[in-house]
């Protein structure tokens, strides 16, 4: 699959390790590494992000704390607008609350997990840092 946006990060708890791992794979390219029924690995240049199965799993309820959002994933693009439409095609979720959407744009994965798009670190990002989003 081709890159939409490039990724560095850890490992996600969820109830359906290769349906995520998949998910995320259209976003971000790379190959499957390591394909069980309790845990998947994407493999990405430098990186990996791994995906395992979680019985108990409860999807966050970001931004409402009742249930954190446990792990927040944050991929560079500079295109915002066409990255998402590549996101939503592969099934996440534009939430309602958007705190910054200049510069991140917040979605929810298919298991519920919220991660970003942003053009922080990209030359159509912004020059300074922000102190909060």
């Amino acid at each position: 699959m081709s890159e939409v946006a490039a990724f560095w990060g850890p490992t996600l708890d969820c109830p359906e390790p290769l349906e995520l791992a998949t998910f995320y794979q259209a976003i971000c390219g790379g190959s499957l590494a390591v394909v069980s029924e309790t845990f998947v690995e994407l493999r990405l240049d430098g990186a990996s992000l791994g995906f395992q199965r979680d019985l108990n799993y409860r999807a966050p309820t970001w931004p409402d704390p009742r249930v954190p959002q446990q792990c927040h994933l944050d991929f560079k693009t500079p295109d915002l607008d066409a990255t998402e439409t590549a996101v939503l095609a592969a099934g996440a979720t534009k939430t309602v609350l958007q705190p910054s959407p200049d510069v991140f744009r917040v979605y929810l994965d298919p298991a519920g997990h919220p991660f970003c798009l942003t053009t922080w670190g990209t030359p159509s990002g912004p020059a300074e840092s922000l102190n909060s989003r």
